[in-house]
């Protein structure tokens, strides 16, 4: 098949605390593979974790360009943060690096972010929540991206970060049943601070959740953290 007979394919890439996940989607964001998954490497440095993309990506068949999501702050491909990784990635050139090993053009947003433009409706102030190893977050007014949040690292209560409290070193440590209070107090709070229209849930995390969410609160499948990376080549 040549590039005129198909439509350009896109890899999608999320970077996670606990896993390595990629699929590849057509033009309108359309999953074309199975998606595959592969556990972070430990440590989380950058030569392996790029070697695990290169092994996924093999897998995938044919594509023309390249999505990364990357839990941290992201700025023109470069990887400002890495709470839940390895701190060789701050001031790492992800885009160019992954461009060189992939030989297709990349492009690097923050991973919340991209979970956030494959979830949201679009409309009214829309905030997004990931809870993984750590603790994601995007918030959109009327579809516009409001960038580098970093919700997590903000106090919440009890001197502790929405990630100290919410993050699965805190599930582990307190339990499902206190983990869960913790996280119906945060969903008060932040709808009170945000004024919210809509409150997503994504991350694995969300399996354990045991309490009944309020209407305009909804949880999203995590699939969403690839397809979203469609997103960032809509120019």
């Amino acid at each position: 098949m040549t590039q005129e007979d198909r439509s350009t394919r896109t890899l999608a890439v999320d970077i996670g605390g606990s896993g390595i996940k990629v699929m590849v989607l057509d033009e309108e964001g359309q999953p074309q593979t199975e998606r595959s998954r592969l556990e972070t490497p430990q440590p989380p440095k950058p030569e392996p974790i790029l070697e695990a993309i290169a092994s996924l990506a093999a897998g995938q068949g044919e594509f023309d360009r390249v999505s990364v999501g990357f839990p941290g702050v992201v700025r023109r491909g470069i990887t400002k943060t890495a709470v839940n990784l390895d701190p060789s990635w701050i001031d790492f050139d992800l885009a160019t690096t992954l461009k060189d090993r992939l030989g297709k053009p990349v492009r690097v947003a923050n991973d919340a972010d991209i979970q956030g433009l494959g979830s949201i409706a679009g409309n009214g102030v829309e905030l997004v929540v990931t809870l993984g190893t750590g603790f994601g977050s995007s918030l959109f007014v009327d579809g516009i991206l409001v960038p580098n949040l970093e919700l997590g690292h903000h106090p919440f209560r009890k001197g502790e970060t929405y990630e100290q409290q919410l993050g699965r070193l805190a599930l582990d440590t307190v339990g499902t049943k206190r983990w869960n209070r913790r996280l119906e107090k945060a969903i008060v709070s932040l709808q009170n601070l945000f004024s919210l229209d809509y409150l997503y849930l994504g991350g694995g995390n969300t399996k354990k959740i045991v309490f009944e969410l309020p209407s305009q609160v909804k949880i999203v499948p995590n699939v969403t953290g690839l397809l979203g990376g469609i997103a960032l080549w809509r120019d």
